[in-house]
């Protein structure tokens, strides 16, 4: 047998040079139900670190429906949506996702997902075939989300679309391009809430240049839907939108505490995904019982104990701009759960999470390529679960952090 084997030196070589530039992701495994205190490595730590802003994950409304879901559907579907796996759990719960966005998109239609990542993904490629190869040009925000990107990247490939990044701050640059745009199909593609920085998209204006230039708008709300509106029906709720042009993509395991996405738009658009949208297509359906679960979710999104959730939200939100404070990283402006923390350096980055770690929290060091290099950070999100007094103590922590960085680097 030989005992050449390049490739598994090619990969350990590539782990080093990872090793080296202080950029190498690590596993840590939590033995207990997503909240705001995680079991990791047999210690007790205080999460500022999870997607769940509502602190929905472990509810015991959505832990019961999930055992109910599972007593009358069994644990899986057994097949894609469009041979035997599209259970009436799935059925009823894009009927009632169509609902939640129906103010907004005219003669909308819901498709559920397993992941966000799928949804994006489907919804892009599939769209990019609406029209002839080198007839689309695709317009994507420069820090849009991995599944965005990748997105972009496959239906350029697939269908050879025209790709242009924008800034979704300074709209200028976009606005040039779609009035020299000859492509008869031109696809806006942008994040509601950025992930990282926590901003939230011009959607109101990004709409009028799609009305203006004809063209279709794309909002990824992975991170909105849930906590943006009144009801937490997401941006679109936030922005008093309403255009059949939308393709609206929500997300269901960060807010929603439960797993899986969806697409909402106008029902031709739909329609034409389930028919091309090859993720959608070949992929096993979902286990119908977390179908059933998110009919409860949504209940409690928008209803007294979803408006009282994301009041407390709101109220952190606020003792955060008015008390934390930094000598020299950057706190940038937020109006959402997540609030960054800007060092710049991977080494400091990855000093803070370490001395937060000894102080007792989880809140992970975000480096390139998730970040721009030069910008690593701590991303710090809040749940509703969360108190007052919690933020006040990582308040209290954190500037002492950064003293002890500084002294130390």
């Amino acid at each position: 047998m030989s005992t050449n084997f390049k490739a598994r030196d090619m990969a350990e070589h590539q782990i080093a040079n990872l090793d080296a530039q202080l950029l190498r992701r690590k596993l840590r495994t939590t033995a207990s139900p997503c909240d705001t205190k995680a079991q990791v490595d047999q210690r007790e730590l205080k999460a500022f670190c999870s997607n769940d802003y509502l602190g929905l994950a472990n509810h015991p409304e959505l832990v019961a429906a999930l055992a109910e879901g599972a007593k009358r559907y069994g644990v899986g579907s057994g097949a894609s949506h469009l041979i035997s796996g599209h259970s009436v759990a799935h059925d009823l719960l894009e009927q009632k996702l169509a609902a939640c966005e129906s103010k907004y998109i005219p003669n909308v239609r819901a498709l559920f997902f397993s992941t966000g990542y799928l949804a994006n993904i489907t919804a892009i490629t599939g769209l990019s075939r609406l029209t002839n190869p080198g007839e689309v040009s695709i317009y994507s925000a420069k820090l849009n989300h991995a599944s965005l990107i990748d997105g972009v990247r496959l239906a350029s490939s697939q269908t050879k679309a025209q790709v242009t990044l924008f800034d979704h701050q300074n709209l200028d640059f976009l606005e040039e391009a779609l009035q020299q745009d000859t492509h008869s199909l031109k696809l806006i593609v942008v994040d509601g809430v950025f992930s990282m920085d926590g901003d939230i998209a011009p959607v109101k204006n990004l709409l009028q240049l799609a009305e203006q230039y004809d063209a279709l708008l794309m909002v990824d709300d992975a991170h909105g839907f849930g906590i943006l509106g009144e009801l937490g029906h997401g941006i679109l709720e936030q922005s008093g939108v309403h255009s059949e042009r939308i393709i609206y993509i929500g997300t269901l395991g960060k807010a929603a505490g439960v797993s899986g996405a969806f697409i909402c738009a106008a029902a031709s658009f739909i329609e034409w995904l389930i028919q091309k949208g090859r993720p959608y297509i070949y992929s096993t359906a979902t286990p119908p019982a977390i179908a059933h679960t998110l009919l409860t979710s949504l209940e409690l999104i928008e209803g007294k104990e979803g408006i009282a959730r994301r009041k407390q939200l709101n109220q952190l939100i606020q003792i955060w701009r008015d008390e934390m404070t930094f000598q020299d990283w950057e706190k940038t402006p937020s109006s959402t759960p997540i609030q960054p923390v800007i060092l710049g350096s991977n080494a400091s980055a990855l000093a803070a999470a370490k001395l937060l770690d000894e102080a007792g929290y989880w809140i992970p060091a975000i480096r390139p390529p998730t970040v721009p290099v030069g910008s690593s950070r701590l991303r710090i999100t809040f749940s509703a679960n969360h108190s007052a007094d919690d933020l006040r103590q990582l308040i209290k922590t954190l500037q002492a952090i950064e003293q002890e960085v500084k002294s130390n680097l």
